[in-house]
Protein backbone atom coordinates (compact mmCIF):
# COMPACT_ATOMS: atom_id res chain seq x y z
CA UNK A 1 0.00 0.00 0.00
CA UNK A 2 1.00 3.18 -0.19
CA UNK A 3 0.35 5.50 3.35
CA UNK A 4 -0.22 8.74 3.25
CA UNK A 5 -0.92 11.77 5.77
CA UNK A 6 -2.18 15.51 5.49
CA UNK A 7 0.61 17.97 6.75
CA UNK A 8 -0.37 21.91 7.37
CA UNK A 9 2.45 23.72 4.93
CA UNK A 10 3.83 27.21 5.60
CA UNK A 11 1.28 29.74 5.06
CA UNK A 12 1.18 32.00 1.72
CA UNK A 13 0.97 35.24 0.53
CA UNK A 14 -2.53 35.53 1.54
CA UNK A 15 -1.97 34.09 4.76
CA UNK A 16 -3.90 30.78 4.49
CA UNK A 17 -2.21 27.81 5.75
CA UNK A 18 -2.11 24.99 2.98
CA UNK A 19 -2.07 21.23 3.51
CA UNK A 20 -0.28 19.05 1.47
CA UNK A 21 -0.11 15.12 1.43
CA UNK A 22 3.18 12.73 2.47
CA UNK A 23 3.93 9.13 1.85
CA UNK A 24 5.72 6.74 3.99
CA UNK A 25 8.23 4.67 2.52
CA UNK A 26 10.35 2.35 4.07
CA UNK A 27 14.27 0.88 3.55
CA UNK A 28 14.69 -2.66 2.23
CA UNK A 29 16.79 -4.37 4.17
CA UNK A 30 20.43 -4.89 2.28
CA UNK A 31 19.53 -1.79 0.02
CA UNK A 32 20.19 1.38 -0.36
CA UNK A 33 16.64 2.30 -1.61
CA UNK A 34 13.21 2.78 -0.34
CA UNK A 35 9.91 1.11 -0.81
CA UNK A 36 6.41 0.71 -0.23
CA UNK A 37 4.98 -1.65 2.50
CA UNK A 38 4.20 -4.47 0.94
CA UNK A 39 4.53 -8.86 0.90
CA UNK A 40 3.03 -11.87 0.36
CA UNK A 41 -0.77 -12.39 0.98
CA UNK A 42 -1.79 -15.49 3.12
CA UNK A 43 -4.21 -18.34 2.39
CA UNK A 44 -6.77 -17.40 5.86
CA UNK A 45 -6.66 -13.53 4.86
CA UNK A 46 -8.39 -11.13 2.36
CA UNK A 47 -6.34 -9.04 -0.31
CA UNK A 48 -6.69 -6.17 1.89
CA UNK A 49 -6.13 -7.87 5.33
CA UNK A 50 -2.64 -8.05 3.90
CA UNK A 51 -2.27 -4.90 3.07
CA UNK A 52 -2.74 -3.32 6.34
CA UNK A 53 -0.86 -6.62 7.99
CA UNK A 54 2.31 -5.57 5.63
CA UNK A 55 2.13 -2.41 6.94
CA UNK A 56 1.74 -2.54 10.45
CA UNK A 57 4.69 -5.45 10.23
CA UNK A 58 7.40 -3.42 7.90
CA UNK A 59 6.32 0.07 8.17
CA UNK A 60 4.30 0.36 11.83
CA UNK A 61 1.33 2.22 10.86
CA UNK A 62 -2.41 2.05 11.11
CA UNK A 63 -5.08 3.65 9.39
CA UNK A 64 -7.97 3.64 6.80
CA UNK A 65 -7.66 1.86 3.72
CA UNK A 66 -9.45 1.94 0.43
CA UNK A 67 -11.45 -1.12 -0.20
CA UNK A 68 -10.84 -0.33 -4.03
CA UNK A 69 -7.15 -0.84 -5.28
CA UNK A 70 -5.10 1.69 -6.98
CA UNK A 71 -4.21 -0.67 -9.75
CA UNK A 72 -2.45 -4.36 -10.56
CA UNK A 73 1.05 -4.21 -11.45
CA UNK A 74 2.92 -7.39 -12.58
CA UNK A 75 6.84 -7.63 -11.20
CA UNK A 76 9.39 -9.83 -10.94
CA UNK A 77 10.78 -11.13 -7.79
CA UNK A 78 14.18 -9.70 -7.09
CA UNK A 79 15.05 -13.51 -5.50
CA UNK A 80 14.52 -15.13 -8.82
CA UNK A 81 17.52 -14.43 -11.14
CA UNK A 82 16.45 -16.44 -14.30
CA UNK A 83 14.70 -13.80 -16.39
CA UNK A 84 13.56 -16.45 -18.60
CA UNK A 85 11.76 -18.93 -16.18
CA UNK A 86 8.45 -18.31 -15.44
CA UNK A 87 9.28 -18.69 -11.55
CA UNK A 88 9.31 -15.34 -9.55
CA UNK A 89 6.57 -13.51 -11.37
CA UNK A 90 4.41 -11.43 -8.83
CA UNK A 91 0.93 -9.36 -8.98
CA UNK A 92 0.90 -6.19 -6.52
CA UNK A 93 -2.42 -4.94 -5.62
CA UNK A 94 -1.97 -1.57 -4.38
CA UNK A 95 -4.03 0.38 -2.21
CA UNK A 96 -3.68 3.74 -0.44
CA UNK A 97 -4.01 3.79 3.30
CA UNK A 98 -4.37 7.14 4.94
CA UNK A 99 -2.33 6.79 8.35
CA UNK A 100 -3.87 7.71 11.50
CA UNK A 101 -1.33 6.21 13.89
CA UNK A 102 1.87 5.45 13.54
CA UNK A 103 3.53 3.23 16.19
CA UNK A 104 6.93 3.34 18.54
CA UNK A 105 7.76 0.09 17.85
CA UNK A 106 6.57 -2.54 14.90
CA UNK A 107 7.85 -5.97 14.24
CA UNK A 108 10.19 -5.06 11.79
CA UNK A 109 11.76 -1.85 12.83
CA UNK A 110 15.65 -2.86 13.49
CA UNK A 111 15.46 -3.89 9.33
CA UNK A 112 13.33 -0.86 8.12
CA UNK A 113 13.54 3.36 9.06
CA UNK A 114 10.56 4.86 8.04
CA UNK A 115 10.66 7.98 6.08
CA UNK A 116 7.75 10.35 5.28
CA UNK A 117 8.34 12.05 1.50
CA UNK A 118 6.75 14.79 -0.59
CA UNK A 119 5.37 13.10 -3.55
CA UNK A 120 8.38 14.70 -5.69
CA UNK A 121 11.02 13.41 -3.21
CA UNK A 122 8.63 10.07 -3.60
CA UNK A 123 9.02 10.01 -7.28
CA UNK A 124 13.13 10.34 -7.66
CA UNK A 125 13.42 8.18 -4.69
CA UNK A 126 10.98 5.60 -6.63
CA UNK A 127 13.19 2.58 -7.99
CA UNK A 128 10.60 0.63 -9.85
CA UNK A 129 8.52 1.18 -12.63
CA UNK A 130 5.38 -0.13 -10.42
CA UNK A 131 5.89 2.52 -8.16
CA UNK A 132 5.68 5.31 -9.74
CA UNK A 133 2.77 3.82 -11.62
CA UNK A 134 1.32 3.77 -8.43
CA UNK A 135 1.71 6.86 -7.25
CA UNK A 136 0.67 8.45 -10.32
CA UNK A 137 -2.85 6.41 -9.78
CA UNK A 138 -2.65 7.56 -6.40
CA UNK A 139 -2.43 10.96 -7.75
CA UNK A 140 -5.11 10.71 -9.22
CA UNK A 141 -7.53 9.33 -6.58
CA UNK A 142 -6.56 12.02 -4.76
CA UNK A 143 -7.47 15.00 -7.14
CA UNK A 144 -10.67 12.99 -7.86
CA UNK A 145 -11.45 12.96 -3.96
CA UNK A 146 -10.70 16.66 -3.75
CA UNK A 147 -13.22 17.52 -5.75
CA UNK A 148 -16.07 15.57 -4.89
CA UNK A 149 -15.29 17.10 -1.30
CA UNK A 150 -15.60 20.25 -3.38
CA UNK A 151 -18.81 19.39 -5.01
CA UNK A 152 -20.01 18.26 -1.58
CA UNK A 153 -19.67 21.26 0.50
CA UNK A 154 -21.18 23.59 -2.66
CA UNK A 155 -23.97 20.86 -2.35
CA UNK A 156 -24.15 21.66 1.46
CA UNK A 157 -24.61 25.01 1.17
CA UNK A 158 -26.72 24.98 -1.13
CA UNK A 159 -29.30 22.46 0.36
CA UNK A 160 -31.13 23.38 3.52
CA UNK A 161 -30.31 21.07 6.14
CA UNK A 162 -33.07 17.81 6.76
CA UNK A 163 -34.74 17.14 9.44
CA UNK A 164 -33.81 13.54 9.78
CA UNK A 165 -30.74 12.86 9.30
CA UNK A 166 -29.80 9.01 9.10
CA UNK A 167 -25.73 8.22 10.42
CA UNK A 168 -24.61 6.41 8.33
CA UNK A 169 -20.77 5.04 9.04
CA UNK A 170 -17.91 6.21 6.65
CA UNK A 171 -15.43 3.18 7.44
CA UNK A 172 -15.67 -0.31 8.21
CA UNK A 173 -14.07 -1.76 10.90
CA UNK A 174 -12.14 -4.69 9.59
CA UNK A 175 -8.96 -5.43 11.67
CA UNK A 176 -6.94 -4.00 14.51
CA UNK A 177 -4.99 -2.90 12.00
CA UNK A 178 -6.83 -0.66 10.30
CA UNK A 179 -10.15 0.66 8.74
CA UNK A 180 -11.87 0.04 5.52
CA UNK A 181 -13.28 2.70 3.52
CA UNK A 182 -16.59 2.00 1.74
CA UNK A 183 -16.66 4.08 -1.62
CA UNK A 184 -18.63 4.23 -4.64
CA UNK A 185 -15.67 5.88 -6.77
CA UNK A 186 -14.54 2.96 -9.40
CA UNK A 187 -11.29 3.04 -9.73
CA UNK A 188 -10.77 -0.45 -11.61
CA UNK A 189 -8.05 -1.24 -14.42
CA UNK A 190 -4.60 -0.13 -15.16
CA UNK A 191 -3.32 2.95 -14.97
CA UNK A 192 -3.12 4.58 -18.30
CA UNK A 193 0.67 4.87 -20.37
CA UNK A 194 0.69 8.67 -19.91
CA UNK A 195 2.02 9.62 -16.82
CA UNK A 196 -0.52 12.08 -14.01
CA UNK A 197 2.64 14.42 -14.24
CA UNK A 198 2.88 15.25 -18.08
CA UNK A 199 -1.28 16.64 -18.20
CA UNK A 200 -1.44 17.83 -14.18
CA UNK A 201 -2.59 21.25 -14.29
CA UNK A 202 -0.65 23.96 -11.98
CA UNK A 203 -3.24 24.19 -9.31
CA UNK A 204 -3.24 20.04 -8.83
CA UNK A 205 0.78 20.10 -8.66
CA UNK A 206 0.51 23.01 -5.76
CA UNK A 207 -1.90 20.95 -3.86
CA UNK A 208 0.08 17.75 -3.52
CA UNK A 209 3.22 19.87 -2.75
CA UNK A 210 4.88 18.86 -6.11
Amino acid sequence: CIPYRWRKDNTDLMGETEEIIEVLMISSPKRDDLVFPKGGWEDDETVTEAACREALEEAGVKGILREIPLGIWEFRSKSSQDLCSMEGGCRGYMFALEVTEELETWPEQNNRARQWLNIKEAFRLSRYDWMSNALEAFLRVMEEDRKLDEEKDQNIELEPPSITVADVPECQSMSSNCYKRSSTMQHHGMPPTATLLSRATQEIAIHFGY
